[in-house]
């Protein structure tokens, strides 16, 4: 069972819905830097929060990033996807991010494609940490 500050109550609801979610640069390029990942983080938070949902954690590595969120049952993922993605990208082209600008062109900046996975089956805590550890050195054994 969910831990009682991760369960959420709506009007008719008692819900804890997240989902763990992977966005990928156009053609992989490396362009997530520390400055753009706290940019993004800040922009999806913002997006999460006027959409009723929560961002929990929010991680990656250079082309790629995770996000941890908690979301009400009305929001449906792909919608909580486009807003995101469409939001963080119009944003990044608006602001002076030369490290986006040298590798990326046109209007582009994520994949069309995304992942979204349940996350039910392992505790908030072990999801998180896998989040945080993304940028963090993996033994050459664990790495593909």
């Amino acid at each position: 069972m969910a831990m009682q500050e991760d369960i959420r109550r709506g009007r008719s609801v008692v819900y804890a819905l997240n989902v763990n979610l992977v966005f990928v640069t156009k053609y992989r390029r490396g362009v997530i830097t520390d400055r753009v990942r706290e940019h993004l983080r800040n922009t999806c938070r913002d997006v999460c929060a006027k959409m009723g949902a929560e961002l929990r954690e929010l991680d990656g590595e250079d082309d790629h990033i995770h996000l941890l969120v908690g979301y009400p049952p009305k929001l449906s993922i792909s919608r909580l996807v486009n807003s995101l993605k469409l939001v963080s990208a119009r944003l990044l082209r608006k602001r002076d991010f030369p490290e986006v600008r040298r590798k990326l062109w046109g209007n582009h900046f994520w994949t069309p494609s995304y992942y979204a996975g349940s996350c039910g089956g392992a505790s908030l805590q072990t999801v998180k940490r896998y989040i945080q550890d993304q940028r963090r050195p993996q033994p050459a054994y664990r790495r593909r």
